[in-house]
């Protein structure tokens, strides 16, 4: 009896010495390959294990070997856009990945405003439903997880869009998709990536935020939660990191209301995040980003700094910010409920910025500059080439000050492409804001239809005390 077990336990051995090759839940049928990009597959194997991988669209056959970690990879050249195909790896068991296409990949991040969709109740997504199936658009959902160190996987599957798979995904990554889809026909793959409620702190990899003193600082002003993380790093680990690997052309965000209360750090915190995400990916990726709309929140002006310190982020490379400050219909409302207009806005970026497509006034017209003559304060802005508009005949949320830094309400008016401010009560203005505070919806637009960025020409102290 003991000869017998021991037999029993040297087979299992032998068994054992010889594991199944295995890939990350990103690669896997019907997943969407960033197109005419040198695609890396990766995976699990035996040390030493031979593995051939077979492409559909050109009938080649790539092969590499387990390393003596047990893991495996190999670059792969993708086609131009299309589909379906098929790619099969084969070492001691076969994988055949199923309809899958080449495409743009685009990562989907940031916290609630992001996360909504028809889970909320947003009838924009709701009116999709009945005709939303399109083969060409594909999600893959990536559950909220967290962890101390980067992960190599994540917990999710790629799957096509239809009145299933969009009743848990992001409307504004959905629309964006969509739009894309459309307008330059190609595959879409879009990885839903959000976490309601969570600091730009925990999407950026932790050293990042540890290792600059500013940023520590103001980490650790963050307030714990019980709803989400809060320490650097913990969501990048687990939401981001196991994506590095994976070709994207490119990442939408809204994120920015859990930070209103470290505004004066966020543009370094966030483009220290855009940087250590393009690191990760070894490419300078676009990345385009959200505003955060008019609330009411309990501190006087925090979220016009956090606005400003978005609108200051705009000198990053190959950054686009979408203002949102005309698609809100309720300021006691942090979710605005008008998703649509969002993701056509950061579409409009990608298609003229990435893809190289004719699109007009997609760029929300912002401050350039401020000169004063005979008591008038005369403002120009970038962006605004066609000229501006007002929706109303009074341009309201309008304020101006002198060197007493008394702000009053202002009068202005669009004369030759500028907008002219005054009042009577400053006689010699310096400084002039306009949709400076939480709550402002202003009505002076471009006319191409963007709102004009709310602005500060000052840099003084901003009262940030409780309402």
């Amino acid at each position: 009896m003991k000869k017998i077990f021991t037999i029993a336990l040297s087979a299992i051995g032998i068994t054992s010495s010889y594991a199944n090759i295995k890939l990350p839940s990103v690669i896997s049928s019907n997943m969407v390959l960033q197109q005419k990009s040198a695609a890396k597959l990766w995976g699990w194997c035996s040390p030493g294990e031979k593995i051939y991988i077979t492409t559909s669209w050109d009938n080649k056959t790539d092969s590499t070997k387990g390393t003596r970690d047990a893991n495996w990879q190999l670059a792969i050249q993708t086609p131009a856009a299309g589909g379906p195909f098929t790619i099969t790896i084969k070492g001691s068991n076969t994988i055949t990945l199923d309809n899958v296409m080449s495409g743009e990949v685009w990562v989907c991040s940031g916290q609630s405003n992001m996360e909504w969709g028809y889970q909320q109740g947003l009838q924009q997504v709701k009116d999709e439903l009945p005709a939303c199936y399109n083969k060409n658009i594909r999600f893959f959902n990536i559950p909220k997880t967290t962890s101390l160190h980067p992960q190599d996987d994540c917990n999710a599957k790629w799957e096509i869009c239809d009145s299933n798979s969009l009743k848990y995904f992001s409307a504004i990554g959905y629309f964006f998709g969509k739009k894309l889809n459309q307008d330059i026909n190609v595959p879409v793959g879009l990885v839903n990536s959000n976490w309601g409620g969570t600091p730009a702190e925990v999407w950026t990899p932790e050293e990042l935020v540890t290792g600059s003193s500013s940023l520590q600082t103001a980490a650790n002003k963050i307030n714990p939660s019980d709803w989400w993380p809060y320490k650097p790093g913990y969501t990048y680990n687990a939401m981001i990191a196991p994506l590095v690997n994976f070709p994207i052309a490119g990442a939408i965000w809204y994120q920015g209301e859990s930070n209103t209360g470290t505004a004066s750090t966020y543009s370094q915190l966030f483009t220290t995040m855009i940087d250590g995400w393009r690191k990760a990916w070894n490419k300078e990726f676009p990345f385009y980003y959200v505003q955060i709309a008019p609330f009411k929140y309990g501190d006087k002006n925090v979220g016009a700094l956090l606005r400003e310190a978005q609108a200051n982020s705009i000198t990053h490379n190959k950054v686009g910010m979408v203002v949102v400050t005309d698609l809100v219909a309720d300021t006691n409302n942090i979710h605005p409920i008008d998703k649509k207009n969002v993701a056509l806005r950061l579409a409009n970026w990608a298609l003229a910025e990435t893809y190289a497509q004719s699109v007009n006034g997609y760029k929300s017209p912002m401050f350039k500059s401020l000169n004063v003559n005979n008591g008038k304060a005369f403002v120009t802005f970038q962006y605004a080439d066609n000229g501006l508009v007002s929706k109303d005949k009074k341009i309201t949320e309008l304020t101006v000050a002198g060197d007493d830094k008394v702000f009053y309400p202002a009068e202005a008016k669009i004369e030759n492409g500028q907008l002219v401010v005054w009042s009577p009560s400053v006689k010699n203005p310096v400084a002039v804001r306009y949709g400076f505070s939480n709550t402002a919806m202003g009505n002076l637009f471009s006319k191409d239809g963007l709102p004009v960025c709310p602005f500060r020409t000052d840099s003084w102290d901003v009262d940030t005390s409780h309402n």
